[in-house]
């Protein structure tokens, strides 16, 4: 995927992209912003060892359109947005690259608000603060949310309630089966949600203390080796909560479950296989819906933090979820489609207001 449209077919559509190096401390980030249509753009940080400069563009041009579309579900009046450092955060992360990475930042005069993402954490991001004004999901002791992974399993759950409604007929897993792939930041609050809740929880990771984690917390959790034996196993509800791209070619056939509902993003590995889960009458519920109980816990530090009034939205992802699922059976089109339609719908009506002249 390009930036911009050379031949008509295979343009990104986002409004900037800046690349960012500071030799010194080995600073190699990406900064995507997708659409500014509802306010500045809000998306967090992700630090990962890509295998090529145009593996980290792909990545940060994926995940930042896929923030414009979250917040605009969320009822957030912010735009999408999205950043990527290219390195191993175990061996080049550093305070000087983070407050390196805050400069570039602030350069944008708050186009973008950053946040915390995968190999990124509240510490890092109270040292990117330091450097710029733009940055949430700060620490407590800072006035930020703190852990956003906590809303965002809290999210994930009520898309989960909803989805169990609508194939099921009550907004409970007791007695239903979960399976989770991914037991990090989301994984193990959402593996806590569904034991309260009565469910019983497979899972895997392939993180030996995150299994530790398991066994010590909730040994009635039951672990098995690897993705495939838990996509195999008999169970009722599907969770990919790590990386993107889970739902592919391969994993999709061999899905015994009815229903998906995890925290990854980016969760369809291309376009089309939203069509073969529901040839395989399997619903999905789409990921950006579901898991921005973590955008919406760290937006509310924009305003002055407070984690009831942010657990009170995300707990309106119930409804919104619910809300889409109608809506793809009332128009007979994938969940997919049906949100993206809603959120494009916000952006337009609430982007056109922009156009006002306010003198």
């Amino acid at each position: 995927m390009g930036v911009f449209d050379t031949d008509g077919t295979d343009a990104s559509g986002h409004e900037q992209v800046v690349f960012c190096q500071d030799r010194q401390t080995g600073l190699k980030a990406i900064i995507g912003i997708y659409s500014t249509a509802l306010g500045p753009a809000l998306g967090g940080t992700r630090f990962y060892p890509y295998e090529s400069e145009a593996a980290a563009l792909a990545d940060v041009l994926k995940l930042s359109r896929g923030m414009a579309y979250k917040n605009a579900l969320a009822g957030l009046d912010l735009g999408g947005g999205k950043a990527v450092i290219w390195g191993d955060p175990a061996r080049v992360k550093s305070e000087g690259l983070l407050r390196a990475y805050g400069r570039f930042v602030e350069s944008l005069n708050g186009r973008y608000y950053t946040a915390c993402d995968v190999g990124t954490y509240v510490p890092d991001m109270d040292l990117i603060a330091r450097e710029t004004r733009y940055v949430t999901g700060r620490s407590l002791e800072h006035g930020g949310a703190g852990d956003s992974s906590i809303l965002t399993a809290w999210g994930v759950f009520q898309g989960m309630r909803a989805a169990a409604e609508h194939t099921w007929g009550t907004p409970s897993l007791a007695g239903r089966t979960v399976g989770i792939a991914g037991l990090g930041k989301v994984g193990k609050y959402l593996a806590g949600h569904l034991v309260e809740d009565g469910a019983t929880v497979v899972a895997t990771d392939v993180n030996e203390t995150a299994l530790a984690w398991a066994r010590a917390t909730h040994p009635q959790i039951r672990l098995v080796a690897d993705t495939r034996a838990l996509i195999t196993s008999d169970i009722d509800v599907y969770a990919p909560c790590a990386l993107g791209g889970a739902l592919d070619d391969d994993t999709v056939p061999l899905l015994r479950a009815k229903v998906v509902v995890g925290g990854a993003n980016n969760q369809l590995a291309h376009p089309g296989i939203e069509k073969t889960l529901a040839e395989r009458g399997i619903l999905y519920t789409p990921d950006y819906v579901v898991n921005a109980g973590g955008v919406i816990q760290v937006a509310d530090e924009i305003e002055g933090f407070n984690f009831e009034r942010a657990k009170l939205r995300a707990t309106g992802i119930f409804e919104t979820t619910r809300r889409i699922l109608r809506l793809a059976d009332d128009e007979g089109v994938a969940p997919a489609v049906a949100a993206d339609r809603l959120a494009e719908q916000r952006m337009a009506d609430v982007g056109r207001l922009r156009t006002i002249y306010l003198g």
